[in-house]
């Protein structure tokens, strides 16, 4: 597929995956849930390898940083995106979640020394501004809105928790691991902490048969994880962090536009403004031509 092709995919399937999250929430325990979507990802790839006869076998060396990889970009950064979106619309949720483009160039200048420009510098500050803006109404209800609060809070610490995975598979990616083969032990092991997640907080391993719950699931298990992850990695491959983050400006926009037809969420001048003021932001920073 083309780098355009990729991009389009990516952004379709992740901005409508805030939404389906929603038909996961509920009587099972969010560690449940994210456990349940990646291992039927993580056994749909390791049934896609053992038809190609692809190699599984790795030094352990190489295991724990793909461990690495799993449990934060495909389990502790997920049950905090469940519990955010427990307390908040899930389109509130993908603008907070467009921060991690920008956070990722923060954490690879840290990490790996990759440079950053005043461009960068100022991209960064614009996103994160227009987040701000697009939640300020959303602000002014944390004094008596504990739920607000709440949304935010795991909200943020999804971003954060993203931003980590990215870079451990920037890592893997220089190590050469596998796409096919490296996202299906990083997603068996996701999906394992999320077990160990749920066992540890007295959660019940619970799972709903009904028709919203398994096709939710199955949607994002399929599209959400594997399609869409696939597609980003590549991406991230081919471009680079920055390049590649271009995908998270055009999610939330697509997400909101979801959230407001199935949702009931009402669009107001600041989320105009944000939006326009985030994605001004992410312009900046793409028109960086270095990896980053």
């Amino acid at each position: 597929m083309t780098n355009l092709q990729l991009f389009v995919a990516c952004v379709a399937i992740w901005g409508s995956t805030w939404l389906a999250i929603t038909f996961q929430l509920g009587s099972v325990a969010p560690e449940a849930s994210v456990a349940w979507r990646f291992l039927l990802a993580s056994l749909t790839l390791f049934a896609y390898c053992a038809a190609r006869r692809l190699p599984l076998r790795y030094p352990a060396r190489e295991h724990a940083w793909i461990a690495l990889q799993g449990v934060l970009m495909f389990s502790a950064s997920y049950i905090a995106v469940y519990y955010a979106e427990e307390n908040v619309v899930s389109g509130l949720v993908a603008v907070g979640y467009s921060a991690s483009p920008l956070l990722g160039m923060v954490g690879m200048r840290l990490v790996f020394r990759t440079p950053m420009t005043q461009a960068v510098a100022f991209g960064s500050i614009l996103g994160i501004a227009g987040i701000v803006l697009v939640f300020w109404p959303e602000f002014a209800h944390l004094r008596g809105d504990r739920r607000t609060a709440l949304g935010a809070l795991f909200t943020a610490l999804a971003v954060v928790l993203s931003t980590l995975g990215s870079i451990a598979a920037h890592r893997n990616q220089q190590a050469r691991v596998p796409l096919w083969q490296g996202m299906a032990w990083a997603m068996l092991y996701g999906s394992l902490f999320s077990l160990a997640c749920a066992l540890a907080a007295g959660r019940a391993i619970g799972f709903q048969t009904t028709f919203s719950y398994l096709a939710s699931l199955a949607y994002l298990a399929m599209f959400g994880s594997i399609v869409a992850f696939a597609g980003y990695l590549t991406l991230l491959g081919r471009l680079g962090v920055a390049r590649a983050g271009y995908v998270g400006v055009m999610v939330p926009i697509v997400a909101l536009a979801v959230s407001a037809l199935f949702e009931g969420f009402r669009w107001h001048a600041l989320t105009g403004v944000g939006i326009a003021v985030s994605v001004a932001g992410n312009v900046v920073v793409l028109r960086e031509r270095s990896r980053t």
